[in-house]
């Protein structure tokens, strides 16, 4: 199955989602997004196609996102995805996609939503939290 991560090792949801997808049978293309940032029509396409608006893809904790004053109300998509794409930190983790969808998988669980087989069992988060076969 065709499968893309975009991926920060730093962090625990991104390293859960992809154990997730590597236990489902399914070894994905790992893009390092903080090495090799989508471009602007990748990055549109990625928040649009997993049913996001822009604000709902920006990643506020441990980033400039306050420093850079984003988080007020009336500022508009091109302007967060131009600080997105300035910082790319900004961009929330990990985002999947299959031939089944596109998904912003926070929680690491939302992943089974575009695996085309049943999950199976046996698989525990780093954390040592189960996740049931489904």
């Amino acid at each position: 199955m065709d499968a893309t991560i975009y991926h920060n090792p730093a962090c625990g949801t991104s390293r859960n989602t992809l154990a997730m997808l590597r236990h489902a049978g399914v070894e994905p293309a790992v893009i390092l997004y903080l090495e090799t940032p989508p471009d602007r029509v990748t990055l549109q396409r990625l928040i649009a196609d997993a049913g996001l608006p822009v604000r709902g893809a920006l990643r506020t904790q441990g980033t400039p996102y306050l420093a850079l004053g984003l988080d007020q109300p009336g500022l508009s998509d091109d302007e967060l995805l131009d600080a997105m794409l300035a910082h790319p930190i900004l961009i929330n983790r990990p985002f999947v996609v299959t031939p089944l969808g596109t998904r912003l998988c926070r929680p690491s669980e939302v992943v089974l939503d575009v695996l085309p087989k049943p999950f199976p069992g046996g698989f525990r988060k780093e954390d040592g939290e189960p996740v049931p076969p489904r």
